[in-house]
C-alpha cells in the first residue's frame, strides 16, 4: 500500500477543526494509519469543541465495535491514534495538515499563515473547504505549490468521495501523488479545476434550489417534493431530508448567494431558504416509513422539472472545462448519492434529457442550456462515459478499469472498452506495452456483472453472450506487446480471467484473497477463458480444483502455483512498467501462455463440490477435457459453447435468480439438472 506523499511516509496527520467534519476526518485516517503507528492530531482553539469532536470519534467507533466492524483491540487502537488538542504546537513535525475549519476565507488564510511556520518546507497544507478556490484560501503563503483544497463529503468517514482541487501554483507532481495516496486509503479521489463551488457542490446545491423553487411556487410542498425527488434522481433521501441532516441551510444560503456571478445568473438563495436560515427552523420531511401521496399531475411536473435542472446543472459543470464526463458521472453517483446524470441521460434518450432542461430554462430565468449537450442531442447518440481509463507513462499505456461502486465489475460496455484500448495499443508505434490494472487497493476486478446472466433465455443467447466477452478478451492477448497486469486487490471470475490473458501478472504482496472461479456457486461456467488458461498456466489438476470447488488462492499460493509471477511490496504500477519495458526491449523476457493443445484424463479427479450442481459439474469437466486437447483459440469457442449449454440447465436459473435475491452467502438449493 502507498502510503507516501512524494515519496515520503506520512508520519503525522493534522486536522485542523473539530466541528462537524474534522472528527470524521480524524476517524477515516485512523482506520488506516492506526496500524502503522501513525498520530492523528486534532486541534480547535475550543477545548468544547475538541470534547463533542473527540466524544463524536469515539462514538462512532464504539458503535463500530457493537457491529462487528471493528476489533476491540482495533477500535482502542484507532482512539489511541488520536489526540485531541488546542495547542497548535501540536502540530510541528506533520506531513501532512487538512484544515476542516468553518468556511471562512479570513479564517482559513490566518490557519495556514500559523500553520506555515509550525511544519517544514516539505509538509502539505490542504483545505477542507466546500466552494472556497485555492487561490483565495493559500494568497497569503509565501510557497503555494504545496497548497490545496481536499473536499470531503458527508460522512466523511465513510463517503469515499474527495475532490482534489489544485490552485494555479500548486505542484503537478503534488496533486498526482495525492490522488495515489487517497486511492490507496480508500477514497474515490477526483481532480477538479479550481472554480467558486468546484464541480459537485453545484449539483447537490443546485438540485436543493430546484426544490426550493418549485416549493416556493406552490408546485408541492416539501414533503411532496422531497419524495419525488427520491424516484426522479435516485436519492436515499430527498433534498430537504439531505439539508436538515447536513444542517447546510447556512451555507448553501451562501453559496447560491456567490454562485449568482461566479456560475450563472439562475443560481441565487430564495426567499424560502433565507427565511429558514433567519428562523433557524428545519424543512418539513417524509418521516421514517412514511408514505406520501402525491397526485399524478403534480407529480409528473415535479419530476420532469427536477430533472431538467439536474441535467442541465451537471452539464453546465462539463462546460465548463473544471471536470469531465467520467469523473461526473462517478463523483456524483458517489458522492452525492444521485442516479449518475449521463448514464441516466443515456436512459431515457438525450434528446429526451435536452427537452427537460429547455422546459425548465424556459420556467426559471437565467437557467442555463448547454452547449454541449445540444451537440450530443443533435447527433442522436448516448454520451460517451468511460470506465475504462488510459494513462500513458512514456512508452508504456496504464489501463485502469474504474468502477469503484461495483469493485471493478465487467459489464458489456466495460468490455468493449477494453478492446477499444487494447486495439488501439497494438496500433500504436510509440507505446511498446501495457499495464493492466484496476482501481482502488480492494478489487482488480470483482467479476462479471451478474445481472446480465439473468437475462439470457436461451443457450444461443448464452453462447453469444460468452463468446463477446471472450472476443474482447482475446484482444488483450493478441496485442502483440508485452501486457502485464497488476493485480491491485482480488480477482473473481472473469476478473481473473481477463487478467490470465496478460503476458504476465504481479500482485500486491500479502493479499490473503487474490484469486477465485466461483462461478459454479450461481450454477454456470467459467465463460471467458478459465477452462482453458488456467490450466494452461497452474497444471489440469490444480486448475480443475480450484475451478470445481471455487476455491480461492493468497497472493503467495498464486506465486506457488504459477498463476502469477511474483508479489509486490513497493509500487505496483511502476513495477509492472518496469517489467513491460524489460519485456519489451529484451533484458527480461517473458514467456505467454502456450496455445498448444494438452494432454488431458478421459475424466477428472474426483473432487468434493459440495452443494453445487451435479449437472453443471458435468458440462464443466466437459469443457476442460474436449477444449483443452484443442488448439488455445478452438478450446476457448469451446468453453463458450459449454457456457450455453449451461444455460439451458434448470440449475442455473436457479443459481442466478438465488444470487441476485440473496447475495453469495446463501448457497442455492439445486435441482442437478
Amino acid at each position: 500500500m502507498n502510503l507516501e506523499i512524494l515519496g515520503r511516509p506520512v508520519t503525522k496527520i493534522g486536522v485542523v477543526g473539530s466541528g462537524q467534519i474534522g472528527p470524521d476526518i480524524a476517524l477515516h485516517f485512523s482506520k488506516v494509519f492506526h496500524r502503522h503507528d501513525v498520530p492523528i492530531v486534532v486541534v480547535d482553539i475550543a477545548q468544547e469543541a475538541l470534547d463533542r469532536g473527540q466524544a463524536k470519534l469515539h462514538k462512532k467507533i464504539d458503535k463500530g465495535i457493537e457491529s462487528g466492524a471493528f476489533k476491540p483491540d482495533m477500535g482502542q487502537a484507532m482512539k489511541d491514534s488520536c489526540q485531541f488538542t488546542t495547542d497548535y504546537a501540536q502540530l510541528s513535525g506533520a506531513d501532512f495538515i487538512i484544515e476542516a475549519a468553518t468556511e471562512d476565507r479570513d479564517l482559513k488564510a490566518r490557519i495556514f499563515g500559523q500553520l506555515a511556520g509550525l511544519v517544514s518546507a516539505d509538509a502539505v497544507l490542504a483545505s477542507n473547504s466546500s466552494h472556497l478556490e485555492p487561490e483565495e484560501i493559500f494568497a497569503e503563503l509565501a510557497d503555494k505549490s504545496r497548497t490545496l483544497v481536499i473536499h470531503y463529503f458527508f460522512p466523511a468517514e465513510r463517503n469515499p468521495m474527495v475532490e482534489i482541487v489544485p490552485g494555479a501554483e500548486t505542484s503537478g507532481e503534488l496533486v498526482s501523488s495525492l490522488m495515489k495516496f487517497y486511492e490507496a486509503i480508500g477514497k474515490v479521489p477526483i481532480r477538479v479545476r479550481s472554480r467558486y463551488g468546484y464541480a459537485l457542490d453545484p449539483v447537490f446545491e443546485g438540485q436543493f434550489l430546484a426544490a426550493a423553487l418549485l416549493a416556493q411556487d406552490d408546485l408541492g410542498t416539501t414533503k411532496e417534493i422531497d419524495s419525488v425527488a427520491c424516484r426522479a434522481l435516485g436519492l436515499t433521501v430527498g433534498p430537504f431530508t439531505a439539508m436538515n441532516l447536513t444542517g447546510g441551510n447556512p451555507i448553501t444560503h451562501h453559496g447560491l448567494q456567490q454562485y449568482t456571478t461566479k456560475i450563472m445568473p439562475w443560481y441565487h438563495s430564495p426567499k424560502i431558504l433565507a427565511d429558514r436560515v433567519a428562523s433557524g427552523e428545519k424543512w418539513e420531511t417524509p418521516g421514517r416509513g412514511e408514505k406520501i401521496d402525491v397526485p399524478e399531475d403534480r407529480a409528473s411536473e415535479i419530476f420532469d422539472l427536477l430533472r431538467g435542472a439536474y441535467f442541465g446543472i451537471v452539464c453546465e459543470v462539463l462546460d465548463s472545462g473544471i471536470s469531465n464526463i467520467a469523473d461526473l458521472d462517478m463523483g456524483v453517483e458517489i458522492g452525492l448519492d444521485m442516479s449518475p446524470p449521463f448514464r441516466l441521460m443515456n436512459e431515457i434518450g438525450v434528446d429526451n434529457a435536452l427537452a427537460l432542461v429547455e422546459k425548465f430554462a424556459a420556467r426559471y430565468d437565467g437557467f442555463k442550456v448547454s452547449d454541449r449537450l445540444r451537440k450530443q442531442a443533435a447527433t442522436g447518440k448516448p454520451w460517451s462515459i468511460p470506465t475504462v481509463l488510459r494513462e500513458d507513462h512514456g512508452d508504456v499505456a496504464v489501463i485502469t478499469i474504474r468502477r469503484p461502486k461495483v469493485l471493478n465489475a465487467l459489464n458489456e460496455d466495460a468490455f468493449d472498452q477494453i478492446e477499444a484500448h487494447f486495439k488501439a495499443i497494438a496500433n500504436d508505434d510509440s507505446i511498446v506495452g501495457a499495464v493492466l490494472t484496476g482501481f482502488g487497493v480492494k478489487a482488480f476486478v470483482s467479476g462479471a456483472d451478474v445481472n446480465f446472466l439473468a437475462e439470457i433465455d436461451s443457450k444461443q443467447m448464452g453462447f453469444e453472450t460468452s463468446w463477446g466477452s471472450q472476443q474482447s478478451v482475446m484482444v488483450v492477448e493478441k496485442t502483440g506487446k508485452p501486457v502485464i497486469c497488476a493485480m491491485n486487490g482480488f480477482a473473481f471470475g472473469g476478473g481473473n480471467e481477463l487478467a490470465m490473458a496478460c503476458t504476465a501478472r504481479i500482485a500486491r504482496k500479502g493479499l490473503r484473497l487474490l484469486a477465485a472461479q466461483p462461478e459454479t456457486n450461481l450454477g454456470i461456467i467459467p465463460g471467458a477463458g478459465a477452462t482453458q488458461r488456467l490450466p494452461r498456466l497452474i497444471g489440469v489438476e490444480n486448475a480443475a480444483r480450484l475451478i470445481r470447488t471455487t476455491k480461492s488462492v493468497s497472493s503467495a499460493e498464486a506465486v506457488e502455483l504459477g498463476l502469477i509471477a511474483k508479489e509486490v511490496s513497493g509500487d505496483l504500477i511502476d513495477e509492472a512498467i518496469s517489467m513491460v519495458r524489460g519485456a519489451a526491449d529484451g533484458t527480461s523476457p517473458l514467456t505467454a501462455i502456450d496455445p498448444s493443445p494438452m494432454e488431458t484424463p478421459d475424466a477428472l479427479e474426483p473432487v468434493d463440490i459440495g452443494h453445487r450442481s451435479k449437472a453443471v459439474d458435468a458440462i464443466l469437466c466437459r469443457a476442460m477435457i474436449e477444449g483443452l486437447r484443442k488448439p488455445l483459440d478452438e478450446g476457448l469457442r469451446f468453453e463458450s459453447e459449454m457456457f450455453g449449454e449451461v444455460c439451458g440447465t434448470k440449475d442455473m436459473k436457479t443459481g442466478v435468480t438465488n444470487f441476485i435475491e440473496n447475495g453469495p452467502r446463501k448457497p442455492a438449493e439445486f435441482a442437478h439438472e
